[in-house]
């Protein structure tokens, strides 16, 4: 397969970063602005909202096209968002089954059930005695296997294919064959279930790699070792139990493990079908990165499926998890590929941003304080209410950064790109540090009230005391009517946006050089 066909999306979406026109409309009774003609531009936000100061009486506010970026003093070049694709690959449409002949099937099959049921018990008792003696007195697991150990293991690899025959996984199909593995040492593979480690392993008794919650499964987890697992940390250890046992419930909805193998057991056969694609070679002409490579990877899997290749993760799972019990009724909306987020392609010609799937939780908790509406879209006013911004200049700035679609809405996805893209800016901590510098005014390592009023003045100067009383609750975080250094820089890392409040003050400053002599001092 050519490498362009393996690097080219299945189906193309729409980017947001597109050309088109954006029209300003003024009402009738307003005078025209020349400057607002309609033009050809890139979304990529070197235009910006004006706002109208003139009070409406439905308290609508009129928004027109304009162009600045408030992020520009910290190094942005404007913001970037891919579309968002249609296919949903959490989502289970099989239809249920259940009628006379289902019902019929199960009753008739209950005997052989009970077999089969004997036989998996068997063999998962006789699999996990011989790994056992397998890794009897085995400390150097660093190194591979001795030989000996390995021909223990094959009584295990028997016992799998025997539990997969319970399962009335009678015979498998298998189209392809592997490569050897002095070719390609690596398999990558389609996880969709439970059974096809279990052939894997039979097959051709892999290291893989596996979250850390599989070694505490009983027999499982003696197997897993065996194996030289490669273990991974998806989550925090705070969090870890928790957000695996959401995602299991997310993925099996009321079906439980137990109730899966029951309905392996009253089959009369299973099918299952193995295919073995053509190696994937990395370029020989150019040092080609982890995530280009995998890219072509997932590629050749996804047109073997012809299914629509999608950048979601388990931290969308998290996301989905954490909407529905907020109550939001379209919770699937708020998933965002979280892929991109965490590592974003090299094909997408934008940064990479390293976002957590906890970090992108706290987002959108923030997001979810705004009341998006049906559509999980926010409106202007919603979104300066939770920031303690009020309608201005800058403040409509800040909106229209992020509202690249320029229709006056913002979405979740768009709101988290953004802060992601704010907090990740090369400047940005050189400009979170020299500005809590610029703030301390009196030097003692902490911002009092009247600080932090003159210095977002210099930005907004319309803030009433009210509302700089609002923003100083925000940035004191606990609470103890003095913001600190740490309370500061904690603010804006979950509030990257607000950064722009600080812009005037430090537009003269360099800080690349400015921040690095604050570094140093504080150091």
């Amino acid at each position: 397969m050519a490498d362009d066909d393996l690097s080219s999306p299945l189906l193309q979406s729409p980017r947001a970063d597109q050309s088109h026109i954006i029209i300003a409309v003024q009402d009738d009774d307003s005078d025209s602005d020349p400057s607002y003609q309609d033009q050809p531009t890139r979304n990529q936000n070197h235009h910006r909202h004006s706002h109208n100061h003139n009070n409406h009486k439905d308290g609508r506010v009129r928004l027109s096209a304009s162009s600045r970026n408030p992020y520009e003093f910290v190094g942005s070049d404007g913001l970037s968002v891919p579309g968002t694709t249609t296919a949903d690959p959490f989502r289970n449409d099989t239809r249920k089954t259940i009628g006379v002949y289902e019902i019929v099937k199960i009753v008739v099959c209950v005997p052989i059930a009970l077999a089969r049921l004997v036989l998996f018990g068997l063999c998962l008792v006789v699999g996990f005695i011989a790994t056992k003696l397998a890794l009897q007195g085995w400390k150097d697991k660093q190194n591979p296997m001795p030989k000996w150990r390995c021909r223990i293991m094959w009584i295990t690899r028997f016992s799998a294919r025997c539990i997969l025959f319970s399962f009335g996984y009678h015979w498998i199909r298998r189209k392809g064959k592997p490569a050897p593995r002095e070719i390609a040492p690596i398999v990558v593979s389609n996880h969709i279930s439970y059974i096809e480690p279990i052939f894997y392993f039979y097959e051709l008794f892999p290291t893989i790699v596996a979250s850390e919650s599989h070694d505490s499964l009983p027999f499982v987890g003696t197997i897993i070792r065996a194996m030289q697992v490669i273990y991974v940390n998806r989550f925090s250890q705070s969090s870890r139990k928790n957000a695996v046992n959401e995602i299991k419930e997310f993925l099996q909805g009321d079906i439980s493990l137990a109730m899966l193998m029951f309905r392996m057991f009253t089959q009369f056969h299973n099918f299952m079908e193995v295919e073995y694609l053509p190696v994937v070679f990395p370029n020989n002409n150019k040092k080609e990165n982890a995530l280009h490579f995998a890219e072509k990877t997932s590629h050749a899997i996804a047109s073997a499926l012809n299914v629509v290749q999608t950048s979601h993760s388990y931290g969308d799972v998290m996301l989905y998890m954490r909407a529905s019990q907020l109550k939001q009724e379209k919770a699937s909306i708020y998933m965002v590929e979280m892929a991109r987020v965490e590592s974003v392609s090299p094909y997408d010609e934008m940064p990479l941003f390293h976002i957590s799937s906890l970090e992108a939780v706290g987002f959108l908790d923030k997001f979810l304080s705004m009341n998006p509406n049906s559509s999980g879209c926010v409106k202007l006013l919603e979104f300066l209410r939770v920031l303690r911004l009020k309608p201005c200049t800058l403040s409509e700035e800040i909106f229209g950064f992020i509202d690249v679609d320029k229709n006056g809405s913002i979405t979740f996805k768009q709101f988290l790109f953004a802060s992601a893209h704010v907090m990740k800016l090369p400047l940005f901590r050189q400009a979170c540090e020299l500005a809590f510098a610029e703030c301390d005014t009196g030097g003692n390592g902490c911002i009092s009230e009247h600080e932090l009023g003159v210095a977002i003045r210099q930005a907004i100067p319309e803030l009433n005391e009210d509302e700089i009383h609002g923003l100083f609750n925000l940035f004191d975080n606990d609470g103890d009517g003095r913001v600190s250094r740490e309370d500061f820089l904690s603010c804006l890392r979950r509030n990257p946006l607000l950064v722009a409040l600080f812009s005037t003050s430090l537009k003269h400053k360099d800080l690349s050089d400015a921040g690095k002599r604050t570094l140093e001092e504080i150091v």
